[in-house]
């Protein structure tokens, strides 16, 4: 697998998955485009980094036009919460579909009208092996990330026969120090690990993956 001189944007970039996935994008040989709402002063000092809301359409709109050619978007921006459904008063509720929706759709309004101007391209959004289907107190995120998969799906018949590419993976429990944290009695030798997990974003964005299109592929580890 190579994505040898491939212009990604990468989307929750300062986030623990958005390092490793810059990290196995450069291993592969793609030159990363740092998107997210602030870095630190000394996160990636040899990469082109964008900061900004991508809830603002018009401020994602005026990034992505300084951006240049992009040959991937890797979505990976977005946010997880655990609440009654039945609570109107949840604030969740609005969250999860700003931090994963609205994001999204943000960025894909801008970066599609660049990649059908190259004629290719390739999108990989995040959804949830635990929004395929409803789980107790995740009504808002598993309802959030069912749209992510629906938009995937939607999208990619839109854009299939224009070279563009647009799939989502579905992790499990990513093993990051937030989960082990906030789950100190479960094991996390049977969740996702990190790097695994992209490793299949930065595959569905080679050129090995070319005739996958609306796939939302299940990554669970042993969970």
């Amino acid at each position: 697998m190579s994505l040898s001189g491939k212009r990604i944007v990468i989307t929750g970039a300062a986030g623990g998955l958005g390092r490793t996935v810059t990290a196995v994008a450069r291993q592969q040989g793609a030159t990363p485009l740092l998107v997210d709402l602030a870095f630190p002063d000394d996160f990636a000092p040899d990469l082109e980094k964008f900061a900004f809301d991508l809830t603002d359409a018009a401020a994602t709109a005026r990034q992505v036009a300084g951006m240049g050619r992009i040959d991937a978007l890797f979505n990976l921006a977005g946010g997880f919460h655990m609440g009654a459904s039945h609570d109107l008063a949840d604030p969740g509720w609005d969250a999860m579909f700003r931090l994963n929706v609205d994001t999204l759709r943000s960025m894909v309004a801008a970066v599609v009208p660049v990649m059908l101007g190259e004629g290719r391209g390739v999108i990989v959004n995040v959804g949830a092996l635990g929004a395929v289907q409803g789980q107790a107190n995740l009504g808002a995120y598993g309802a959030a990330k069912s749209v992510v998969m629906r938009l995937t799906e939607s999208l990619s018949a839109e854009l299939r026969a224009q070279g563009i590419n647009v799939n989502a993976v579905l992790p499990s429990i990513i093993d990051t120090p937030a989960n082990r944290r906030d789950m100190p009695d479960a094991d996390p030798a049977l969740w996702v690990a990190p790097e695994d997990l992209a490793n299949v974003i930065c595959f569905l964005a080679s050129d090995q993956a070319r005739a996958i299109h609306g796939a939302l592929v299940p990554v669970r580890g042993l969970s």
